[in-house]
């Protein structure tokens, strides 16, 4: 089982460690930034922290001794003469990199890395950060022009989703754009969205694969043609490497939601947390749940025991969920500073605790 769990938030990484007491936190590192991402690479045992610092700007960090002392590294950049992005306004003064919204190794390779930004850029580095290539085979698209912000004023790639079994295959979920799929490292790109739609557009553009608000997507490690999607108004799920998506209605208490996670070994199996959407984005009836199944969709489970069943207005942001190689241990956090535990698949939760920032990412590492 893991026995670390690294906690980004909005003042700081927190990183904890099993304990025989339960969990604790054993360090905290750039106390008071904005940690938008981290990653912890268990190829060569390197942590990255990609920080979001507002007129500072967006930095990466990576450490070679597990988070006692850090280095800047080079962060995701548009060249000087990256393509203009469709506002007219924006196009004076060029793209920026506003927030590293994923970070992940790129297959086998040491140093080989993925990261998703807003506004809209994918990016690759082959030296653990020191270099960035903006992706312009994804940028350079005409349906790029298309894609909006979900949330935020820009567009973003959230979800970068490598195939473990062939690392040329990756998918990438955008808020909001869709879901684009790579079969040969990049080179060339597919649309892979249909079968969902966006209710919240026009009768004409309702089904378009390009309109749709995905919030996070979730490939299974051990059957990669299986990928869980929650959208912003429904949870979808494919077997066919998304080139079709099938809603899942079964899920309850409601189909909203930001985070989803997969069993790292059962493609069947995987965990949501269901929210009010829109303007309220809350809890359904003040109570926190997490929703599971373990058939595919077919049903699922509302996880209550040790979770807030009264006042909770806690929302858990794409990448707060997290579960461990076993498939038994998860973490989530939360937007008002909650931290908890499953040691059994979720049926029941132990709270870390109620006071730490809002938490933007859980990640389990060794």
């Amino acid at each position: 089982m893991s026995e670390a769990i690294h906690v980004a938030t909005r003042k700081g990484l927190f990183l904890l460690e099993r304990r025989k007491a339960g969990w604790g936190v054993e360090r905290v590192s750039f106390l008071g930034d904005p940690v938008s991402m981290v990653l912890d690479d268990r190829r060569d045992g390197r942590l990255y922290a990609a920080l979001a610092l507002g007129h500072f700007g967006v930095k990466l960090h990576r450490s070679e001794d597990r988070g006692r002392t850090w280095t800047e590294v080079k962060a995701p950049s548009f060249p000087a003469e990256g393509a203009a992005p469709a506002d007219p306004d924006a196009a004076k003064k060029g793209p920026s990199v506003k927030q590293i919204w994923s970070l992940v190794a790129a297959g086998e390779r040491a140093g080989a890395l993925w990261a998703g930004t807003i506004s809209g850029g994918l990016f690759r580095s082959a030296d653990g950060g020191e270099s960035w290539q903006l992706v312009r085979s994804l940028w350079d698209r005409p349906e790029r022009k298309g894609w909006v912000g979900g949330g935020y004023d820009e567009p973003g790639i959230h979800s970068v989703c490598v195939d473990a079994r062939d690392p040329r295959r990756v998918f990438c979920g955008v808020s909001t754009g869709g879901v684009w799929a790579t079969k040969d490292g990049g080179e060339t790109w597919e649309l892979r969205a249909t079968g969902m739609y966006a209710e919240y557009m026009p009768p004409e553009k309702r089904d378009d694969p390009n309109a749709q608000d995905v919030h996070r997507l979730a490939l299974s490690p051990t059957s990669p043609e299986v990928i869980w999607a929650q959208h912003h108004n429904g949870v979808f799920r494919t077997t066919d490497g998304g080139r079709r998506w099938t809603e899942v209605t079964a899920i309850r208490p409601s189909k909203f939601g930001f985070a989803v996670a997969v069993h790292p070994r059962d493609a069947d199996t995987a965990w949501f947390v269901p929210a009010i959407k829109d303007e309220r984005r809350v809890p359904v009836d003040g109570k926190m749940v997490v929703a599971r199944t373990r058939d595919g969709g077919k049903s699922f489970e509302v996880l209550r025991e040790g979770l807030p069943q009264e006042h909770a207005y806690d929302l858990v942001y794409r990448h707060g969920l997290a579960v461990d190689a076993t498939g038994e241990r998860l973490a989530m956090g939360s937007t008002t500073g909650s931290l908890w535990t499953s040691e059994d698949s979720g049926s029941s939760w132990r709270l870390f605790s109620a006071h730490l920032p809002p938490v933007y990412q859980v990640l389990f590492g060794s």
